[in-house]
């Protein structure tokens, strides 16, 4: 067979190391040689000896996700092997994380991820119970977090002299360092006028980095276009 689909440029490459790649821009490939962690349904293939379970979260982990909206419906993917994982052909990319780091990370984000890594649903500080996705899953360990992202992420430098105010529903995730609040940019009386659509923003303050979308649609609203 001939033709670009047969190109390099779609040709699935031979591994060389165990653990994750980007593929290309819409797929991570993981070199399977025990244990890795994904979310349901996101696998698009694989070949080797490979198995797939769901993996249950507990009863804490259930009820923090009934509560919370925030939970990562996980499956374990087990053997030797190589498998590729996608979702809804958004953008992927690699995050490393080293001992003593911590990276806040919305769910619906989250792609796959090394069995070496552990997680936490956590509520974000300074935001209460007000408002969607105000709760996150926290990684700490050693490892890498495959995740994926409507568009090219956008990553800012946040430092004490320059805080940065993030839309909630833009935010994909941020480094350990960082202090969060709610933070109100519109006055009252705007408010009353029908508002400008950006009443309040998730602020952080302290060294670090903060990862957003080019998006403010949440899954819902996506959904319904």
């Amino acid at each position: 067979m001939k033709g670009d689909l047969f190109s390099s440029r779609h040709m699935a490459q031979p591994a060389v190391a165990p653990g994750m790649t980007v593929e290309n821009a819409k797929c991570l490939r993981y070199t399977v040689n025990g244990e890795m962690l994904a979310r349901q349904g996101a696998m698009i293939a694989y070949r080797g000896n490979l198995q797939f379970e769901r993996k249950g979260q507990g009863v804490g982990g259930m009820l923090k996700r009934a509560v919370t909206g925030e939970g990562l419906p996980l499956m374990a993917v087990r053997g030797q092997g190589e498998a590729w994982f996608a979702h809804e052909a958004q953008n992927c990319f690699i995050v490393e994380v080293e001992p003593g780091d911590e990276f806040t990370v919305n769910g619906r984000n989250v792609l796959c991820f090394d069995a070496t890594l552990s997680y936490r649903i956590a509520t974000v500080k300074g935001a209460g119970i007000t408002g969607g996705g105000l709760f996150n899953s926290v990684f700490t360990g050693q490892g890498e977090l495959g995740l994926i992202c409507e568009g090219n992420p956008l990553v800012i430098p946040v430092s004490p002299q320059y805080p940065v105010y993030v839309d909630t529903d833009a935010i994909v995730g941020w480094t350990a360092g960082l202090q969060t609040s709610l933070h109100r940019s519109q006055s009252i009386g705007s408010m009353l006028r029908g508002g400008s659509g950006e009443a309040v923003q998730l602020a952080l303050q302290g060294e670090g980095y903060v990862v957003v979308r080019p998006s403010e649609a949440t899954p819902q609203k996506a959904g319904q276009h």
